[in-house]
Parts: structure tokens; C-alpha cells; sequence
């Protein structure tokens, strides 16, 4: 079941408000936000619980799974009936790595998962962000899907992780990575998918905790 719904920016809980257009959230940090629902563990139950919630917008996972590899974490934004934002975690081993989380964010713009995620201190990618050269390419069914990195030098943390961004389907993808030098498993023929139409091959998943601290 998911815990007290908490703001999508911060970990703050919210409490609901009344607002012009119907109910709403409020943050003590942020003002009026977005509700965060993440369960307090990732399961079979728990995909199909966010599935629900999240209907008409994308749940990305790697797919298909890498032998090792398990499902960690799951959390979905919502303002209402519309969906904001959804965020997945798988988490393996690699020889280089020892052991990595694979952190993904798909969002509308302004929504402030994924920078939550990264800890970056802008909702979203900033200004010149898509100068260059792309950093890595990902493929989202057929569409491949450059990704810029993002710098993490203005966090307030010290945690050791790689950030890429970019667009897809008009909505922020945002991949994180830890530890940073684990960002070289994201190869030009690294797939995503959309999980929510998948189906009963889902009931194949595995799920492991516990989830990373974001």
C-alpha cells in the first residue's frame, strides 16, 4: 500500500487543500505541488497498484530484464486526476560496478521528480542543457532517444551518481545512475519500455529491496 502521500519535489508529507479547479495538494516547503505516492516496497502488487493510478502515462523499465537484475522501487506523481510523473528503479550488480541503481523519470515539465532524483535545483534540465554532443542514446520501443548529461555540481549532496536528460514523446526522461561510473552500462542499445500494456508477462518480474534514498 503506499505510504502518506509526500511532495514531489521534497520528502515532506502534503496535506490536501481545496482549490479552485477541485482538490489539490500543498508541501510546507513548496506551497501547492504535486502528490508523490511510492510504495513502501516494490512488488507485484505494487506495479499493478501503480499501473492503476498511472493509467495513460508511461512506466519505463529496461526491458527485458537482465539476468540479476531486479525491480527496487517504484513511485508515481499525480495533481488530481492527471498524472505528473512516474519514476522506476532496477537494481543489479555489474563486474566494474559492483552494485548499481538504475533510476528512471518520466514527467511532465515543472513536475521536479527526476531534479529531486538527480539533486539538481531546478525542476527541470537548465538552460543549454541540450548543447553538444548527447552523452548516450536509449531506445523507447522504436524511437531512439538522445540523453545529455546533466551536471550535479550545484547538489547539495555528496553521493556519487551520473544524471542524463532529455526529451521523449513531449515529456522529460530522465535516467540516473549510481554509482556515476555505472552511467557506461547505458549503451546505444540499452531499451526501454513502457511496462503498462505488457500484460500477465509482468507476474515474471522480479522485486527485491530495499529501495534507494532519493
Amino acid at each position: 500500500m503506499p505510504v502518506q502521500p509526500a511532495c514531489s519535489r521534497c520528502s515532506a508529507p502534503v496535506v490536501s487543500i481545496a482549490t479552485e479547479a477541485g482538490g489539490g495538494w500543498s508541501c510546507p516547503e513548496h506551497g501547492p505541488t504535486h502528490a508523490l505516492w511510492r510504495p513502501t516496497s516494490a512488488s507485484y502488487d505494487a506495479l499493478a497498484s501503480h499501473l492503476g493510478r498511472t493509467r495513460g502515462f508511461p512506466t519505463y523499465l529496461p526491458w527485458p530484464m537482465s539476468p540479476g537484475w531486479s525491480v527496487s522501487d517504484l513511485a508515481a506523481v499525480t495533481d488530481g486526476e492527471r498524472v505528473r510523473g512516474t519514476l522506476t528503479c532496477v537494481t543489479g550488480t555489474s563486474e566494474l560496478d559492483g552494485p548499481v541503481d538504475v533510476l528512471v523519470v518520466s514527467e511532465e515539465p515543472g513536475t521536479g521528480l527526476g531534479a529531486r532524483v538527480a539533486g539538481t535545483p531546478h525542476d527541470d534540465p537548465g538552460l543549454g542543457h541540450f548543447e553538444g554532443q548527447p552523452l548516450v542514446r536509449v531506445r523507447l520501443d522504436q524511437k531512439q532517444v538522445p540523453l545529455w548529461s546533466v551536471s550535479t555540481s550545484a547538489s547539495s549532496g555528496e553521493w556519487d551518481r551520473s544524471v542524463v536528460a532529455g526529451e521523449a514523446f513531449g515529456r522529460w526522461l530522465w535516467i540516473v545512475v549510481r554509482p556515476a561510473s555505472a552511467v557506461l552500462l547505458l549503451r546505444d542499445d540499452w531499451i526501454l519500455r513502457d511496462v503498462a500494456p505488457v500484460g500477465p508477462p509482468l507476474v515474471e518480474l522480479p522485486f527485491a529491496g530495499p529501495a534507494p534514498p532519493w
